[in-house]
């Protein structure tokens, strides 16, 4: 996976002369987002405007699954912002939020950032899985009345209510002989 990164991204950088860099933190100090310390991070990286113009950078807090994206200011012209959000929030989170596929969270935001930065159309965010169990899974009306639950419920609190009264007055019984 991390060979697949390289060589994809270094044949980025030699034919567009776009740079793409990867940045994964395990901690962030407090009140700071990964979105804030990926803008420090540019900052300090690339200190003047021409270094700066042609770098994308991509930070992931692995404790948090947040993300933060910087491009500059030639990269802007080619991938707006928009595009740039979506891939820090769609691409790379929902692998993530789907079990933790950091690989398939990596690659796909390689994908998608070297196919916008070569002049290709943008491929997407991936498809969000829907999950969610629409039919219950609860007995229906017809079935809990052919059954004989009302009658085993109502048997139960008969017999818990009668067993520790006659035990009482056993246990009583008991004491005054």
């Amino acid at each position: 996976m991390r060979a697949k990164l390289i060589l994809n991204l270094n044949a980025l950088a030699e034919k567009t002369g776009y740079e793409v860099h990867f940045v994964t933190i395990h901690r962030l100090d407090y009140d700071e987002t990964a979105q804030s310390f990926a803008d420090e991070l540019f900052e300090k990286w690339f200190t003047t405007p021409e270094s700066r113009a042609n770098q994308t950078l991509l930070v992931i807090d692995n404790l948090t699954n947040n993300t933060g994206i910087h491009t500059g200011e030639k990269v802007k012209e080619i991938m707006p912002d928009e595009i740039a959000r979506s891939v820090a929030q769609e691409t790379v989170l929902i692998p993530l939020k789907e079990g933790n596929r950091y690989n398939q969270a990596f690659l796909g935001a390689s994908d998608r950032l070297v196919a916008v930065l070569s002049g290709r159309p943008d491929p997407g965010p991936p498809e969000l899985e829907d999950n969610v169990q629409v039919e219950g899974t609860f007995a229906t009306r017809e079935e809990t009345q052919s059954s004989n639950a009302t009658f085993w419920v109502i048997t139960f609190l008969v017999v818990a209510t009668i067993v520790p009264m006659a035990t009482y007055y056993f246990y009583l019984y008991l004491q005054s002989r």
